[in-house]
Parts: C-alpha cells; structure tokens; sequence
C-alpha cells in the first residue's frame, strides 16, 4: 500500500495537462476565446509548475516530503475546483479559469519530483529501483488514460474534468496519510547558507553527470509529447480518426513505454554498468526510429516503429530515476530530483510547439532533428558517466562510490 500510495503521487501530475487536451476545442468555442488564450490554459500549468518545482523541493529536504506533498495535494485539487466553478458559473470565466490553472501548477510541483526523493528515503538498493520504475509507470499510465477519461467526462459537460481534479487529489491524500511514514530525521536541517553550499558541491563534485541525465530526461519527454502532438494531428488530418479510437491508438506507444519502465525498474537493481548500458542503448533505439520514421506513410508501419522509440525511452527513464535519487545525499535529494522534474517539465510543455514549428518547416527534417538530439544525448551518457570497477562501500546511503565523473 505505501508503493501503491506514492504511485498515486505522480499520476496526479499527470492528469493536469493530457486530461484537458480533449477538450481544449470545445472550450474555445464556449468561451469564445482565441487559439492562444487556449493554450495558455496549458502554458500557465506548465510554467507555474516548473518555476515551484525547486522551492518545494528545498522544503521538502527542511522539513519533510509529506509536508509538501500534502498540501500541494490539496492546493491542486482547489485550483480544479475553481477552474470548475469558474467555468459553470462565474462571469469572467476565462480568467479564474487561468488562475486555478496556476493554482494547479503550484500544487503539481509538488507531486511527482519529490514522490521520486520519497521512494529514494523509504526504498533501498534492488527494492529502490522498482519502486522508482513503478513510479515511472505510474507516470506513463496516467498519459494512457488520461485523454480517454477526460474525453468520457466531456460526454457529461465540457468543464467536468476540473471537477474531477479535486476528487484524484483527494484520494491520494488519504493514501498518502494512511499508508506512507517517514523516517524521522536524526538531525536537525542544516541553515539555508550551509544548505546552498552544500548543494554548490554536490553539483560541483556530480554537475557533469547530472546535467548529462538532465537533459536525457527532458529529452525523452520532449520528443514522446512532440511525437504524440505530430500523430495526433495526422490522426485527423489525414486518417480522419478522432475521439476515442484516437485516444486508443494514442495510447498504443504510451502502453509500450510504461510496461518496459515497469520491466526495466524492477530489474535493475543497483547495477550501475546496466544502468547505463541500458540509458544508451533506450537512446540508440530511440535514434533509430526516429530516423526511420521518414520512410513511413502508412498508419500500421508508422506506429509499429514509433514503438521502437517507446521502448527505448521505457529503457532510459528508470535508469536515470535511479541514478539521480540513489547518487545524492538524503538531506539534499528533495532539491536534486526537482531540479529534475522541473527539467523533465519543461521538456514536456516545450515539445507540442517546438514540433509544430518544425512540422511546418519539413516532416524528414522533423524526424532527423529529433534523431540528431538523441544521439548527441547517448554521446553525453556514454562520455560523462563513468562507472567505478570498485563496488561501493557496505551500508552507504548512496552509489556515489559506483560513479567517476570525467
């Protein structure tokens, strides 16, 4: 149950954005608004979250993760309630709708970045990495579902899904009083000066490598949302298929995705040669099928190599999860992972308009851009994390001893 209720965590997260892109048209036309005051809807989400990302996660190291997690939970589920409330009744709609999206970012910050540092203060070794795949998975699920629910709430009226926010949030309060206790801190938090200076050496000492998994990870979420973006469009341009079969075949890539970041967490274990073996590899596999993708037309073909470039980023996303939360000290992994998240965010809300631009400009160069980025990505891995021969020493809280940095 304590899996299962930080499992919850960053599904929540998810749902904020991928269960409103069904009816981001439909809003349009109801509130009579223009294309881009519609994709702020999704902006201000995204912004806000990537900005408080941080914050919350140097008051989840001060204090505790529950304490942030469960407040942010809440702030959450009020932003949807506004966004609800303001959409059914209010007269200036548009706005508190734009406001309870804010509310939603800020509350989203802290969900997923430090259920990841949780994981890594409850789960040790083996048991840590499945956990953190589980919470990959958990992650890749929500986008499974999320525009299928959000596409069945609209069947009711077009604002439902905000109402349903505050419902999700709450049942992962409960699960998260219930079912998830912390180990109480041995020592009292360091002042914030000493707190900076001890972040300044850990990005001295492990800068190179994290910025190497940084940017693998936004990578990953930049290009699977970009892709999704592109296969969405032709769905309906030129397969004309909409509503929930297109949620289906959307699906299909994100299905392969979760169930390796599934296989992938929960074999291995501490091994830090796998591990990036396994990151290098997700990414060639990724290379090669965006660069082959230019070959296909044909609806079966594509989809059949898109998954090739799923699986590869369900190869890479745990090994990186792992590496980030089992390389850094406990008092400040809060900060180190939601730097991360914060990253992975920003990849997430750039890839749609990045890919439009690039749609626009040429469908082979598209692909080749996006090929070009994950090899230089593997390049990056392959370069930057060097693994010690030397096995780590017994009964330390991090693999800081399995990692040599260039």
């Amino acid at each position: 149950m304590t899996i299962f209720a930080i499992g919850s965590i960053p599904l929540i997260l998810v749902l904020g954005n991928s269960m409103l892109i069904p009816i981001l048209p439909k809003m349009k036309t109801e509130l009579g608004i223009t294309q881009f005051k519609v994709s702020l809807v999704i902006s201000a989400f995204s912004i806000a979250a990537a900005i408080s990302i941080p914050i919350l996660g140097y008051l989840s190291d001060r204090f505790s993760r529950k304490a942030v997690i469960i407040p942010a939970l809440i702030l959450y589920g009020s932003g949807g309630l506004l966004a609800g409330a303001a959409a059914a009744w209010f007269a200036n709609s548009y706005t508190w709708i734009l406001a309870g999206r804010i509310m939603q970012g800020l509350g989203a910050a802290g969900t997923a970045p430090i259920a990841m540092a949780l994981a890594g203060d409850l789960f040790k070794g083996g048991e840590q990495s499945k956990v953190l795949g589980l919470v990959e998975a958990s992650n890749g699920f929500g986008k499974v579902i999320s525009p299928i629910i959000g596409s069945l709430l609209a069947m009711l009226f077009w604002y439902a899904a905000f109402f349903a926010f505050p419902i999700f949030c709450l049942i992962s309060v409960f699960l998260t009083i219930f079912f998830i206790k912390e180990k109480k801190k041995k020592k009292e938090p360091p002042p914030v000066g000493k707190y900076a200076l001890g972040l300044i050496s850990v990005f001295k000492t492990e800068g190179r490598w994290l910025f190497a998994t940084y940017l693998t990870g936004a990578t990953c979420l930049f290009t699977l949302f970009g892709i999704l973006f592109y296969l969405s469009d032709i769905l309906e341009k030129e397969h004309h298929i909409d509503g929930l079969i297109k949620g289906g075949i959307l699906a299909i890539p994100l299905l392969f995705m979760t169930s390796t970041s599934y296989i992938t967490g929960s074999k291995i274990g501490k091994r830090m040669r796998l591990m990036k073996f396994l990151i290098i590899l997700g990414l060639i596999l990724m290379t090669a099928s965006f660069s082959s993708l230019i070959l296909f037309k044909k609806l079966i073909p594509f989809i059949s190599v898109l998954v090739v470039s799923s699986i590869g980023t369900g190869l890479v996303l745990p090994c990186i999860n792992s590496l980030i939360t089992g390389s850094v000290p406990t008092d400040r992994r809060g900060f180190v992972t939601s730097i991360y998240g914060s990253v992975r965010f920003l990849g997430v809300a750039i890839g749609p308009p990045i890919f439009s631009t690039l749609m626009e400009w040429s469908r082979t160069g598209m692909f080749l851009t996006t090929a070009g980025l994950t090899l230089f990505c593997a390049l990056l891995c392959l370069v930057l994390i060097h693994v010690a021969k030397k096995e780590p020493t017994k009964g330390k809280d991090t693999l800081f001893e399995k990692l040599q940095f260039s």
